[in-house]
């Protein structure tokens, strides 16, 4: 076989699939900056500076925003371009609106439709969520990488009984929507006991009792979207006093 038979076998990238490789990459950076707090809320996205900074066309960063625009981690504004979404309590109690709206149904679809295969992976979930720093010296302020996929992977999985595509791709898109509020909560409410919070949703699930898995939900997302607003919050579960059994979350801090 000749050289030029040899080389012609071997297998071409054509430009459309480096440029598609290109912009998974741009993607994926820009993502993981905003995460991180390399972008500040309403800081601005300028393509051009994108694209010299890695070395990459206009085309491939436009391409690699508007995808992190469909994640809700940045906005296209009109005539003005691409920004990281401005910190607004509307916005992420409108977040936190849906996720309680749509969580807490999915959780007692879980809770009457999960198998023991799927009450292993909660155990096992929130296992590894428990075992994971929170926090870590060379990531900052923010919680670290590990924790936040450990912590988006335990309350998937408690969704994930449900056994409906479309409802879970639906807690996908609002789980990244309202992944920054989650950590700019941070700062906020340092002192919140969510191993607590995240412990009685464990509970609650596996003994299959979907009445208190939904409402303890429904309070751990709460906390949070109260913890980013800066007016007192009214939690109207908090004005039972029927039952002097109840032993209500901790609400001395934010995390979902």
């Amino acid at each position: 076989m000749s050289q030029s038979q040899s080389r012609s076998q071997l297998p071409q990238t054509s430009p459309s699939a480096g440029k598609q490789m290109l912009s998974e990459q741009v993607y994926a950076h820009l993502r993981d900056a905003i995460m991180r707090g390399d972008h500040a809320p309403g800081d601005a996205l300028k393509p051009q500076d994108l694209a010299k900074e890695q070395g990459v066309s206009l085309a491939v960063v436009r391409e690699a925003l508007v995808r992190v625009v469909g994640d809700g981690l940045a906005d296209r504004l009109p005539n003005r371009g691409f920004a990281v979404p401005a910190f607004s309590d509307r916005r992420w109690q409108e977040i936190a609106e849906a996720r309680r709206t749509i969580e807490p149904v999915m959780l007692r679809m879980s809770v009457e439709r999960g198998d023991v295969d799927w009450e292993a992976r909660v155990r096992a979930a929130h296992h590894r969520l428990t075992r994971t720093p929170a926090f870590v010296p060379e990531e900052g302020e923010h919680y670290s990488s590990a924790w936040a996929e450990a912590h988006r992977i335990f309350h998937r999985t408690l969704l994930e009984g449900c056994d409906n595509a479309v409802l879970l791709e639906t807690f996908d898109r609002m789980w990244t929507a309202s992944e920054l509020a989650r950590r700019w909560s941070a700062h906020r409410n340092p002192g919140r006991d969510g191993a607590l919070e995240h412990r009685r949703l464990e509970e609650a699930a596996l003994a299959r009792d979907a009445d208190t898995a939904a409402e303890v939900l429904t309070r751990h997302l709460t906390q949070t979207a109260a913890g980013l607003t800066d007016c007192p919050h009214h939690d109207p579960t908090d004005e039972r006093t029927d039952d002097p059994t109840d032993d209500p979350i901790d609400e001395t801090g934010a995390t979902a």
